[in-house]
């Protein structure tokens, strides 16, 4: 089996676009998204369309899902992404609300080897940021290969034993064979976000017979998803963030 990691879409259909075409020719056998298909960028609906027909899709929420759809209120959220949300919930259509409500909860066990979680597999609204708070994590991973998303960062932390170490996941593609022994959390960084100083999206597939992750980067038109961001009155740092991958 051969699975594709992606998260953290946010609206940007651009950047979803270019993954479809850089997948294109690679063979995938299950869709694996974690949440966050819309909040920040300027195209929710479509973003949603898109996603909706991929099959076998397994799919998660994210907060910004939540609190899109109604589910979650807007109080934790920073100004700016309270102006993209407020503007998401007026675009949004009726379905696709409804669709974002039904959204499943994390995490979710795909199978007896594979977990899906937004945040952390302990509360799905938190940020796994360091050893401390994947430590933290791995005593809820009810798998041994837990992917996230939340934080926008591509990076791979691994067990071994009692200790746990963190790697960045670095460059347009590198492969990571997962050892037998050692149990992961993986994030395979943002598609319509990214905040490791890369503006270029980010995805992952996991080819289980080999156990081997392979994490890409790759360009998309940035222009095109400031114009409509800026074309809608949303706030111009949403704009400005994406060419700098803040």
């Amino acid at each position: 089996m051969r699975y594709l990691i992606f998260t953290d879409i946010h609206g940007n259909l651009e950047a979803l676009q270019a993954m479809f075409q850089f997948i294109a020719r690679k063979r995938i056998d299950q869709y694996l998204f974690l949440g966050d298909l819309v909040g920040y960028g300027a195209s929710p609906n479509e973003t949603i369309d898109l996603v909706k027909k991929l099959q076998p899709l397994s799919i998660i929420r994210g907060n910004h899902d939540k609190a899109v759809c109604g589910l979650d209120s807007i109080e934790t959220f920073n100004p700016i992404a309270v102006s993209a949300i407020t503007w998401s919930r007026r675009e949004i259509s009726k379905p696709h609300a409804q669709f974002l409500c039904r959204l499943k909860k994390g995490p979710l066990v795909i199978n007896e080897r594979i977990s899906i979680s937004h945040g952390a597999p302990f509360d799905e609204d938190f940020y796994i940021f360091g050893e401390f708070d994947a430590a933290e994590a791995f005593h809820y991973l009810p798998t041994r290969i837990g992917f996230f998303g939340h934080t926008h960062f591509p990076f791979l932390y691994v067990k071994e034993g009692n200790t746990v170490r963190g790697h960045p996941l670095e460059g347009d593609h590198g492969a990571v064979h997962l050892k037998k022994n050692a149990k992961y959390l993986i994030n395979p960084g943002s598609v319509g976000q990214p905040r490791d100083r890369n503006p270029k999206a980010a995805c992952a597939i996991f080819d289980a017979a080999e156990s081997t992750l392979h994490h890409f980067r790759f360009s998309y038109d940035i222009d095109a998803a400031q114009a409509k961001i800026l074309g809608q009155n949303l706030p111009s740092a949403l704009a400005e963030r994406l060419s700098l991958g803040i």
